[in-house]
């Protein structure tokens, strides 16, 4: 057997002490993070990024009554849009942080042949502290889904009951 001298001993001795600390914080991180996996949420909106929440809403071949430039403003709501508390409580309702409100239809998306009309609609302005320029129309079951998402942010041409 090799006689160990103190400088082996104390080098052996700092990397087991080093290899058990880097072990026993791997061991403990993914049961810290499973435990308050549920838990952990990203911040939400500040109220500082919604004092400039103002869309412009102009909106083309909906109809009469509902063409038009709008403008909207929430928190607190205003402006010349015809509903702006309703325009804003289903935006604030579709506001996640890290996730677009205005996203579009993912181009891998399989939509039905549905036609909802030639009626189109562009926003734009800042909304939850971030720059929004988003078209809609209304060319298949998707594009459908996703401007009746945004109703009445944009005009409800959706079929009345009974027709």
């Amino acid at each position: 057997m090799l006689p160990i001298t103190r400088s082996l001993a104390a080098r052996l001795l700092g990397a087991a002490a080093v290899s058990v600390a880097a072990f026993v914080s791997l061991a403990a991180a993914p049961a810290a993070a499973s435990a308050g996996a549920g838990t952990l949420m990203p911040p939400p909106v500040r109220d500082e990024d919604r004092a400039g929440d103002h869309l412009t809403v102009t909106v083309r071949d909906a109809g009469a009554g509902a063409d038009g430039t709008y403008e909207l403003y929430c928190h607190p709501g205003g402006g010349s849009h015809p509903d702006p508390a309703g325009a804003c409580a289903v935006l604030d309702r579709d506001t996640r942080w890290g996730q677009d409100t205005f996203a579009a239809v993912p181009e891998d998306s399989v939509c039905t042949l549905q036609y909802g009309g030639p009626a189109t609609a562009h926003v734009t302005g800042t909304w939850a502290g971030r720059p929004v320029d988003a078209r809609y129309d209304r060319g298949n079951g998707c594009q459908v889904s996703r401007w009746d998402r945004m109703v009445p942010l944009l005009p409800d041409l959706r079929a009345p009951a009974g027709a």
